[in-house]
């Protein structure tokens, strides 16, 4: 595209030079920088954009997008109120605007957005469609499903919209995509155009970049504000909230209260749950072959999706029967041993409360819960996250997770403080075990016939992060290893 062509879609409040040649690529990264490249100057958490303008020029950028006038001379410089804003709306005419070939479907919350993007992926597919994905598990593309290797679950918007690109060349005719507080807030979804807008739940995370409840509700509004339908869980606190905020048509579901789809004579095994579901278009009883009630209210989120699209509700209800499930969530780790191993991505005092409470209840003897809690996120979930779990399981055991820039025993201990507040006894029901491999060793060794051992935080993950080393990380292989140590294995 020329210049110019760019400078019209990106509506600078200032030009200096005069924005001519034709551009080559957008970068945001002065390391992809090549000749031809217009940079945008995003400012981040660690470093400002700005900064690296000398190094783009010097790389062979053809312009700059910047939201202050820079001394790099000689090269134009576009001048806006918000890089981010404007790498948006650049990478959105760059790619040929992809969402608007494609039925949208954003999916938020503080907790079940992977297994409600997924499970909606899995749906639309029994019912015909051809979806792509996105979300912090997987990537769909095409016909292919692959895991997801990065930890930013809503891409920059370049690689956003480059990636919509590639769904609709690919032949999809929808994409279902995580659509996080942070990358809503922070214009990467901008230029999505979401059909529908699904939020699970909505409890206090992520303040250390929000500041506020109130400013992290807003940005999870800010997805049923733009969406044409939003789906809306009429259980959570936050209900009325986003109701209230909504575009157009809401679609409800719950299991407690009344709403649209209605889930109820739930009846649970270690496997699944069985309920009867009230809908609009079809009423009767669905297996979702995921444990535990709040993965009934992620089921009906789903299901909710098909109504709005006018699926085959009975069809949609089968494929949450067969469904396979998504790594890290609720994840049995099996190697004959007598007690159970779960692994689950709980990383928020709610989720966290909700699975432990879930795990009692197919308890024979003891709960022993590891967790942990991420450095550089919010502070203010960590003593309750301890006192939860001193409160729910009868073990605990804390440990690193992803301490980045923070001193991991900071963290750990703050923990652990609010598990001692309610009773939790330094090495008799409360470890703290910086080193996470040692933590699993620990649980597991404690562990007799009849326990169940919950291992809380990382899921899915594939890394683990120190300071800025990403370090490989495998949750599932580390509790088999532990197994394996502990003399267990189904070898």
């Amino acid at each position: 595209m020329g210049l110019g062509a760019l400078t019209d879609v990106i509506a600078p409040e200032r030009v200096i030079g005069l924005p001519v040649g034709e551009v080559s690529a957008l970068a945001y990264d002065s390391r992809k920088v090549a000749p031809g490249t217009l940079f945008f100057a995003v400012p981040g958490v660690h470093v400002d954009g700005h900064e690296y303008a000398a190094a783009a020029v010097s790389a062979g950028a053809i312009g700059l997008v910047v939201e202050r006038e820079l001394p790099e001379g000689g090269l134009p410089q576009l001048v806006v109120d918000g890089t981010r804003r404007a790498l948006a709306d650049a990478a959105d005419a760059w790619f040929g605007r992809p969402s608007e070939q494609l039925t949208v479907i954003g999916v938020t919350g503080t907790d079940g957005k992977s297994t409600v993007t997924a499970l909606t992926a899995e749906v639309l597919r029994a019912c015909g469609r051809r979806p792509g994905q996105i979300g912090t598990v997987f990537i769909g593309l095409g016909t292919m499903v692959q895991p997801n290797e990065e930890r930013n679950t809503t891409p920059e918007a370049l690689e956003l919209q480059g990636f919509l690109a590639r769904v609709v060349a690919e032949g999809n005719d929808s994409v279902v995509m995580e659509a996080t507080s942070h990358g809503l807030a922070l214009e990467r979804t901008r230029n999505c155009r979401f059909d529908i807008g699904v939020v699970t739940t909505v409890t206090s995370e992520h303040l250390e970049f929000h500041g506020t409840v109130e400013a992290y509700r807003a940005a999870k509004a800010l997805l049923v504000e733009q969406a044409p339908i939003a789906i809306l869980n009429a259980d959570d606190s936050s209900f009325e909230h986003l109701r209230e905020r909504a575009r157009d048509r809401v679609i409800s579901y719950a299991i407690d209260t009344a709403a649209d789809l209605l889930a109820s004579d739930l009846q649970a095994d270690a496997t699944g749950t069985r309920f009867n579901l009230q809908a609009p278009s079809w009423a009767g009883t669905v297996r979702v072959a995921l444990p535990g009630r709040f993965n009934v209210s992620n089921a009906l989120a789903t299901l909710a999706v098909a109504e709005a699209l006018g699926l085959d509700l009975k069809r949609a209800a089968d494929a949450l029967r067969d469904t396979s499930g998504v790594p890290g969530r609720m994840q049995r780790v099996v190697a004959g041993q007598p007690f159970a191993v779960i692994v689950d991505y709980a990383h928020t005092e709610d989720s966290l409360r909700k699975v432990l409470a879930m795990l009692r209840l197919l308890t024979a003897d003891r709960l022993i819960a590891v967790i942990g809690s991420a450095g550089e996120r919010d502070p203010t979930k960590r003593g309750p996250m301890g006192r939860v779990a001193a409160e729910l399981a009868d073990v605990v055991v804390v440990t690193d997770e992803d301490p980045r820039l923070e001193d991991p025993r900071t963290i750990n201990e703050e923990i652990a403080d609010g598990a001692r507040l309610v009773g939790g006894r330094d090495s008799e029901t409360l470890w703290v075990i910086d080193d996470r491999r040692k933590a699993i060793a620990r649980a597991i060794g404690l562990a007799r016939e009849g326990d169940v051992i919950l291992l809380a935080g990382k899921g899915h993950e594939t890394s683990m992060f120190y300071g800025a080393d990403r370090r490989p990380w495998d949750e599932v292989g580390a509790a088999r290893d532990a197994l394996r140590d502990a003399g267990w294995s189904d070898a």
